[in-house]
């Protein structure tokens, strides 16, 4: 047993001493409201103003808080909250194979198409093209869940707001 222990740390030493160290990761996820989206150099860009988003026990909290004459409220009306203290924009690139998932958009161009369906999937061309036409909905106006690794958006998850 002590012989395959020594063998095995003198295999991770060596391994380490080479340049075989192990991949990090770096994943993250932020919320947002998406103000512009850009395409450079054939490479798609989100510009978009990082929110704290806050729901249940969280937001009932900061909402008492942060709101200085609630009246007879305990809490945010819609159990939900959200502090924008900065309004700086960041930019993020977009992964070509990035995945979207909405929950209320204009399907069709008529008011029973805007029905809620949790967690739809929807192409990054579709998505495009929704964010662009405001006749019908404005989705710039709900704010997105943007999981990012390595710098690039791999997710992108509307926040159904009601």
């Amino acid at each position: 047993m002590t012989v395959m222990m020594v063998v095995l740390l003198t295999f991770i030493t060596s391994a380490s001493a080479v340049g075989y160290e192990p991949v990090q990761v770096s994943e993250e996820t932020v919320t947002a409201y998406i103000s512009k989206l850009e395409h450079k150099e054939g490479q798609l860009f989100i510009q978009s103003d990082d929110i704290q988003w806050y729901e249940g026990e969280a937001a009932n909290k900061i909402f008492l808080e942060r709101e200085q004459d609630t009246g007879d409220l305990d809490g945010p009306p819609d159990g939900y909250y959200i502090i924008n203290d900065n309004e700086e924009l960041t930019t993020y690139k977009v992964s070509d194979n990035v995945e979207v998932l909405m929950q209320i958009y204009d399907r069709d161009g008529t008011y029973e198409g805007m029905d809620i369906n949790w967690n739809e999937p929807i192409s990054l061309d579709k998505f495009q093209t929704l964010f662009s036409n405001t006749d019908m909905m404005d989705i710039s106006q709900f704010p997105y869940h943007l999981t990012i690794q390595d710098g690039v958006i791999i997710r992108i998850v509307q926040q159904f707001i009601p």
